[in-house]
């Protein structure tokens, strides 16, 4: 399990727990819902790339697979007081047709630009390579700046595969950037 340390995450009052990375599994399905209804209309949109009133539905999808090699939640947690809270997640499904990893990733309003996407990315990657993936891509909306500049920040690089509407990008893994 990787630990952050809250400077890494934030310098506010709800900051002053510790931030673990750790991957989700069943029991974490209504912890799920309470974060994604808590989203902002914006980010709950920017992350499903569209309005979605069946939250409970994907909260369960998110961990429907945690026993399945390939497929992974990876959920960032406040921890204050003995009680945890999600601030993020990041759903990665490797396609073995396309032969390549796909992922999608929220972080709480309140949290954004205060580089816990990018741990979470990070974290994902090194599961994904540790597990024999050697690409990761993703697509998100043209209009979404945030997820652009992070997957930019993150290595990322468009492909061009996108439309007008989206832009899709990928990143090659390298084996040895997985050592921890």
């Amino acid at each position: 399990m990787s630990q952050l340390s809250p400077n890494a995450v934030a310098e506010s009052d709800l900051a002053k727990g510790a931030v673990c990375i750790r991957a989700a599994d069943a029991s974490d399905v209504e912890s799920l819902l309470i974060y994604f209804t808590g989203l902002s209309t914006t980010t709950r949109n920017k992350r499903f790339m569209g309005a979605r009133t069946d939250v409970a539905m994907v909260a369960a999808e998110c961990v429907a697979r945690a026993s399945h090699p390939d497929h992974f939640t990876l959920l960032a947690e406040l921890r204050q007081e003995g009680q945890g809270t999600i601030i993020g997640e990041t759903l990665y499904v490797y396609d073995a047709v396309a032969r390549q990893g796909e992922f999608a990733i929220s972080v709480a309003d309140l949290f954004q630009r205060r580089g816990l996407g990018l741990q979470m990315m990070m974290e994902m990657e090194m599961r994904a390579s540790d597990l024999g993936h050697g690409m990761i891509a993703a697509e998100t909306a043209r209009v979404n700046a945030e997820m652009r500049g992070l997957a930019k920040k993150a290595g990322f690089v468009d492909t061009g595969l996108g439309d007008w509407q989206s832009v899709h990008f990928a990143k090659s893994l390298s084996r040895q950037s997985s050592s921890r």
